[in-house]
């Protein structure tokens, strides 16, 4: 495979600077520039096209503007009229570092897959709190690798941040759902059921520059929790115990500092142990001791809004008669 053989496809929504970023990251890819960038405006009020036009002679752009569908009918919306044959998803708040797509084509002339994802890190430019939580979303400790570190193949989905798909296989799919989010699980579990192998590239990393408060990241990990339950009662094979692990970290903590009152301390100290394992871990890489500080609310948040979530979407699930659309219309686009 060669440069030109991909696309990269962008939703974006009201983030013209996102854009703007990422189209300069392009720019400085060590690879010839001869791939396609498509850019989908779903919706947005505060579009991209004054920034898009400084880079359309150094870049091959294709830009699109529709109504708001959602990020999932958007990327499909992209992939119906990309050129390339093997597409790259990727989110508006990323950055490639330069030997990015150089990753992908090693190893898919060696090993050819139709699907492939790739990790997220923290560029040393991202504030404290979007180091904090990069730690919180990517680490072993808290996420047990399922967003690309130390996972199985058996085991890895793919996430539409940093995704590759050949066209055969989207068009074999029919692309993402209307769930949001999820769909890109979602995805990866209907590939792997039709026989498609999903790789992780370790070295096809991106920086993922998350913009969002400690409010907005509760917000966004509540909904990761509420769709798991959903993804579990679609395809059941993909059920797992581990999912309720951030339920019962949360259960835990609050139970270690009730028990304070019957002078019972042990339980407590553990989790402390744990917390302070985190820092030390953040601050190892980071060498920031503000990471290392923001790094415990940023667990905090990841584990409580994850948890209650799960947990309320796992019993509403259980004992209502309505459909997933109507229960939680929060998840869903309409694509219509």
């Amino acid at each position: 495979m060669i440069a030109s053989d991909f696309s990269f496809i962008i939703p974006v929504f009201n983030r013209p600077e996102e854009i703007r970023e990422l189209l300069e990251s392009f720019c400085g890819l060590s690879t010839p520039k001869t791939f396609e960038i498509v850019i989908i405006e779903d919706g947005s009020t505060l579009d991209s096209k004054l920034i898009i036009d400084n880079f359309t002679d150094q870049l091959k752009i294709s830009y699109y503007v529709k109504k708001n569908t959602g990020p999932g009918h958007s990327r499909n919306y992209g992939m119906e009229r990309a050129k390339g044959r093997y597409f790259i998803i990727l989110d508006s708040d990323c950055i490639l570092p330069t030997d990015y797509l150089n990753a992908v084509l090693s190893k898919l002339n060696s090993n050819y897959v139709d699907g492939f994802g790739g990790p997220d890190a923290a560029n040393d430019s991202f504030t404290e709190l979007q180091k904090a939580i990069n730690f919180s979303m990517t680490s072993y400790m808290t996420t047990g690798g399922i967003r690309g570190n130390n996972i199985t193949e058996e085991n890895y989905e793919p996430r539409s941040f940093n995704m590759g798909i050949s066209k055969e296989a989207y068009q074999s799919t029919g692309g993402f759902g209307n769930i949001h989010p999820g769909e890109d699980p979602d995805l990866s579990i209907r590939l792997k059921k039709m026989g498609y192998r999903l790789h992780l590239i370790p070295e096809a990393f991106v920086f993922h520059k998350r913009r969002v408060s400690l409010e907005r990241f509760y917000v966004q990990v509540n909904k990761f929790g509420q769709a798991r339950p959903i993804l579990n009662k679609w395809h059941p094979s993909s059920k797992r115990l581990t999912y309720w692990f951030p339920f019962l970290f949360s259960l835990g903590l609050v139970v270690s500092i009730l028990l304070i009152a019957l002078n019972f301390y042990w339980l407590l100290i553990l989790f402390g142990f744990y917390f302070l394992a985190a820092m030390i871990s953040v601050f190892w890489v980071t060498k920031n001791i503000v990471v290392s500080f923001l790094v415990i609310p940023s667990i905090m948040i990841q584990f409580f809004g994850y948890g209650l979530g799960f947990v309320k979407s796992y019993f509403k699930l259980a004992i209502s008669n309505k459909n997933e659309e109507q229960l939680f219309p929060n998840l869903f686009f309409r694509s219509e």
